[in-house]
């Protein structure tokens, strides 16, 4: 039977609550695909959001890192329970008293991607003054998911593949937790498009509105395309050629 802690509960399963009480699906709750995740892939040690300090967020580190690992070497079929607990020498107590499921643990996998993506993309658009180059920065990102890539390193697309259709199941399920996952790379954006605005570059519009829009543009093309690729559909090269495509369209929708 599993047993969760009052104290050790995971704050998914608290905002799980707090969306039956306040939240309805959002029709602009971006797709989490995983090319997002893939922007992380090749740095798997990126920082995890602050956690409370203590034997309790050491171990929660510990259980999402294994979790981020499985996807890596054996994709969504290879991540479960069990092998998490394998792989980190906890017992089944310790899991349970940090999330409530395998959901849980992959809503946490979201995070770690998603709030690692976005510090490393801010890191990275400091060197630039243009939104213009800014934006862009981002967007090649995502589609090509060549962030943190060090000596000769790939994405894992079998992780990053993992990722994607576990989203489509936990977009209408868990929309809350997912937008929680998603406000520090949608709030970068939203800074980018609403610098644009103020020195006359982009045309003005709501910039957090904007910011949804086209990375639900870029994600779900993306997303498409990882899909196809593992399936053998296309080949990898494809994704330079998408990636003038996607960057174009962008640039178009947004300049003054």
């Amino acid at each position: 039977m599993k047993r969760q802690s009052a104290l050790g509960r995971s704050r998914w399963t608290t905002l799980r609550g707090a969306r039956n009480r306040r939240f309805m699906p959002d029709p602009f709750t971006p797709f989490v695909p995983g090319s997002l995740a893939e922007t992380l892939l090749t740095d798997p040690l990126a920082p995890l959001p602050p956690r409370p300090a203590g034997e309790l967020a050491d171990r929660t580190r510990v259980l999402v890192e294994a979790a981020y690992g499985l996807l890596h070497e054996e994709g969504l079929e290879g991540l479960t329970i069990r092998a998490v607990l394998k792989r980190t020498g906890l017992a089944r107590r310790a899991f349970y008293e940090r999330f409530a499921g395998k959901d849980d643990l992959v809503l946490a996998v979201f995070e770690h991607a998603l709030h690692g993506a976005a510090g490393h993309f801010r890191r990275l658009a400091e060197g630039f003054v243009d939104p213009f180059d800014k934006l862009h920065l981002i967007v090649s990102s995502i589609v090509l998911g060549a962030i943190g890539a060090e000596g000769g390193e790939t994405p894992s697309d079998r992780r990053g593949a993992a990722l994607s259709r576990e989203h489509l199941r936990l977009a209408e399920s868990r929309p809350a937790e997912l937008q929680v996952a998603l406000a520090p790379l949608l709030g970068l954006i939203a800074e980018i498009v609403a610098q644009g605005i103020a020195e006359g570059r982009f045309r003005a519009c709501d910039p957090a509105l904007q910011a949804t829009f086209l990375y639900n543009l870029v994600s779900t093309t993306v997303h498409t395309e990882l899909l196809a690729e593992e399936s053998g559909l296309r080949a990898g090269e494809e994704r330079q050629r998408l990636e003038r495509e996607i960057w174009e369209f962008c640039r178009r929708a947004i300049a003054a």
